[in-house]
């Protein structure tokens, strides 16, 4: 009856033991099912934000585009003004300072107009185009 008595305690202890360990283990999976949860909503939202911030790199990059093509605008714009600035002080040294006049490089003429000038002939006009026929194209 002794020996019955202690398996009988042996065997309920082990069994409360198990119990402990099972109910540990279920509280384990509850912790873990929680943080899976949590996991999958914070995953949600980082998904949320690199979407948004692909719509705002997307948006920065067409804005630097647009911006990009106003300033080459700009460069060439203002590459004109200056052409028609040097122009126009060029034109001014050759009234009142002639010294510092630079005169326009004369036309290279093939050799059929060299042929013909040389023969007594003229050669045909030739009109520069560009801002008031001064060869400085306009880029608008």
């Amino acid at each position: 009856k002794e020996y019955c008595m202690t398996t009988l305690d042996t065997s309920d202890d082990k069994k409360k033991e198990l119990e402990r360990k099972v109910s540990d283990l279920e509280a384990a999976i509850a912790a873990a099912e929680e943080s899976i949860a949590t996991f999958k909503e914070e995953i949600a939202a980082l998904e949320g934000g690199i979407k948004a911030l692909d719509k705002s790199v997307a948006e920065a990059t067409e804005n630097r585009k647009e911006e990009n093509a106003e300033f080459k605008e700009l460069m060439a714009s203002n590459t004109a003004a200056k052409e028609v600035l040097l122009f126009a002080q060029n034109r001014l040294n050759k009234f009142y300072n002639p010294k510092l006049y630079k005169p326009p490089p004369e036309a290279q003429m093939s050799e059929e107009d060299r042929v013909s000038v040389s023969m007594g002939g003229t050669l045909a006009p030739t009109t520069l185009g560009g801002i008031a026929g001064t060869g400085i194209g306009a880029s608008f």
